[in-house]
């Protein structure tokens, strides 16, 4: 029988797991302690710059996915900006736009991306049964075509990290190239917001509700 010389090496960390003050180690770091929204009292030159470019394009003081992305306020600032395009003037239109960033919340299971942008998606006109069978992650039924190829299109990407010629066709037909690109942006950028949420482990409202967690 082989001798197991990583025993001696693993004994004290087993030791105090095993001990009865184990429960009172450090626990994982909650949302407050990774990255925690700075009061603006404390924000360096850099940050204040970039919190007051904020509220001028924006018309509101630093918010939601912006606030974990101050500690880089360099990185916050283009976030802000290429947001301030691809979810106000997209090329594929604004209702396109919500049903893409409802799919990339469903995916990375990003609730506050969700929490924000289920009503907004139901105010530009994306059915109701539509949100509630993305959120559940099943594939939407009747929906009108341009919005089966953006959902099909940004499954496709999100699920299998490319498109199939046959979906893509379908987009350039509907969207043209442009609004590929575009298309293609909006997925890109949602994604990093919901990394950079899910990072943080940024909270969500009180009023929220979490999506249901799906197997993996």
């Amino acid at each position: 029988m082989p001798r197991l010389h990583f025993l001696p090496r693993l004994l004290p960390s087993l030791l105090v797991a095993l001990s009865p003050g184990a429960a009172l180690l450090p626990s994982a770091a909650s949302a407050e302690d990774r990255l925690p929204t700075i009061p603006p009292a404390q924000y360096s030159p850099e940050q204040k710059q970039a919190a007051e470019a904020f509220e001028a394009a924006r018309k509101v003081p630093v918010f939601g996915p912006f606030e974990p992305l101050m500690h880089s306020p360099e990185v916050m600032s283009l976030a802000r900006s290429m947001g301030d395009y691809l979810r106000y003037k997209p090329k594929i239109g604004t209702t396109l736009s919500e049903l893409v960033i409802l799919v990339n919340a469903r995916h990375w299971t990003q609730d506050y991306e969700w929490y924000v942008h289920a009503p907004i998606a139901q105010k530009v006109g994306i059915a109701p049964e539509t949100i509630a069978a993305i959120r559940d992650g099943r594939r939407p039924t009747g929906l009108p075509d341009d919005q089966e190829t953006a959902y099909d299109f940004t499954s496709e990407l999100l699920q299998n990290k490319r498109v199939s010629d046959a979906t893509f066709a379908r987009a350039e037909k509907l969207f043209g190239k442009p609004g590929i690109v575009d298309l293609t942006a909006v997925s890109g950028y949602y994604t990093f917001l919901a990394m950079e949420l899910n990072v943080a482990r940024y909270a969500l409202p009180k009023d929220g509700t979490k999506l249901p967690r799906l197997p993996e």
